[in-house]
C-alpha cells in the first residue's frame, strides 16, 4: 500500500527535474496567528523560498491525504480552518484516516517531507524538552524525529520557552549534529544566543549540504538541526525576553501537555506587545533563505557525475 501522498504540480515538477525544493510546515499557519496574518506569512515564507532558487512545499493533511505543496486555493482554505488538528508522529494515521484537516508539526512535516523525497525542511523553532521535565516528562516528538528521519531542519535553535541545556543534551545523546550557521552560539529563538556553545558549526550552504550527502553515504539514520540565528535586527535581547518568560511560564503553569507551548506563546506576544510575533515572522523568513540556499547545494551535488 503506498501513502496516500499528492504532490502539488510545482513540487513535481521539480522533483521530475532534480530542482531544490524546500519543504515547511502548516501549524504556524493554523496555530501561530489568526488569519489573515496567518495567510500573508505564509505567503511570504513561500515567496522567500522562491526568491532564492527553490520550490516551496507546505505541507497538509487534507481530506485523508497528504499535501506537499499547497495551491493559493488551498492554502488559503487552511489558514481559514480555525480547528486543523495538531499533527505530530503520534497522531499522522490516525488524521488520515478520519479525513480530518491537520497541521504539521516539526516531527510530522519531516515524516512527510521523507515520503516526498525532500531533504531539507524551514521552520521557526524545534521543540525540545520542557522545563521541569524531570518531573513532567514532557519531551517533543521533534527531538526523537531529527535521530531517526534524515532531513536537514533550519530552525533558529530551540523555541526559548523551553529547558535548552536539557534539549541540547537529549539531542546528544541521540546523535543529532547540532550545526551552529555562521555561529560559535546556539541561538535561543528569538535571541541570537542562548549563551550555550553551539556543538558544531559551519559557515556555508554548500559544508551543511556535503554533511547532509555525506550522513546519507555512510548510511546514518536521521537528520541534522541547522541553528540559524534570527537576523541581529529582529532580535530580542536574552536580557529581555528572559524575564518575560520567566512571567509567562508562570502564568501558564496550570496548562495541559499539549495546550502549554501555545498558552506561553500567546502570553509573551501580550507582554512583548506584538514584538515577538514580528520576532518570530523574521527568523522563518531567515531560514526559508538558508533552507532554499541549503537545498540548492544538495541539488547541485546530486546533479554532478559520479566518478
Amino acid at each position: 500500500m503506498t501513502p496516500p501522498l499528492i504532490l502539488s504540480d510545482d513540487v513535481a515538477a521539480a522533483q521530475a527535474n532534480g530542482a531544490p525544493v524546500v519543504a515547511l510546515e502548516s501549524t504556524i499557519i493554523t496555530h501561530g496567528m489568526p488569519y489573515p496574518q496567518n495567510l500573508e506569512t505564509a505567503q511570504r515564507v513561500e515567496a522567500q523560498v522562491r526568491a532564492h532558487g527553490a520550490t516551496p512545499a507546505t505541507i497538509a493533511l487534507m481530506g485523508g491525504q497528504i499535501r506537499v505543496g499547497l495551491d493559493a486555493d488551498s492554502l488559503t482554505a487552511l489558514a481559514k480552518t480555525p480547528d486543523a488538528q495538531k499533527v505530530s508522529r503520534a497522531d499522522l494515521a490516525a488524521c488520515l484516516t478520519s479525513g480530518r484537516t491537520g497541521a504539521t508539526t516539526v516531527a510530522a512535516t519531516m515524516i512527510c517531507a521523507r515520503l516526498a523525497g525532500i531533504d531539507v525542511f524551514a521552520t521557526g523553532g524545534i521543540g525540545g524538552v520542557h522545563r521541569g521535565a524531570e518531573t513532567s516528562f514532557d519531551i517533543s516528538a521533534d527531538l526523537t524525529e531529527l535521530s531517526q528521519t534524515a532531513v536537514t531542519v533550519v530552525a533558529a535553535g530551540a523555541k526559548a520557552i523551553l529547558d535548552l541545556p536539557k534539549t541540547l543534551e537529549v539531542l546528544e545523546t541521540l546523535g543529532v549534529p547540532v550545526i551552529g550557521y555562521q555561529t560559535d552560539d546556539f541561538p535561543a529563538f528569538w535571541s541570537r544566543s542562548s549563551g550555550l556553545p553551539a556543538p558544531l558549526r559551519m559557515d556555508a550552504p554548500d559544508q551543511i549540504a556535503a554533511a547532509h550527502l555525506m550522513r546519507e553515504t555512510l548510511g546514518l539514520p536521521g537528520g541534522q538541526l541547522v541553528a540559524n540565528p534570527i537576523p541581529a535586527e529582529a532580535e530580542i535581547p536574552r536580557d529581555r525576553i528572559d524575564p518575560i518568560i520567566a512571567a509567562a511560564l508562570k502564568d501558564a503553569a496550570d496548562a495541559s501537555a499539549k495546550d502549554v507551548t501555545p498558552a506561553l506563546l500567546s502570553r509573551i506576544l501580550k507582554l512583548t506587545v506584538g514584538q515577538s510575533l514580528d520576532s518570530n515572522i523574521a527568523l522563518v523568513l531567515n531560514n526559508a533563505r538558508l533552507g532554499a540556499e541549503i537545498a540548492r547545494e544538495i541539488a547541485t551535488a546530486r546533479a554532478r557525475p559520479h566518478k
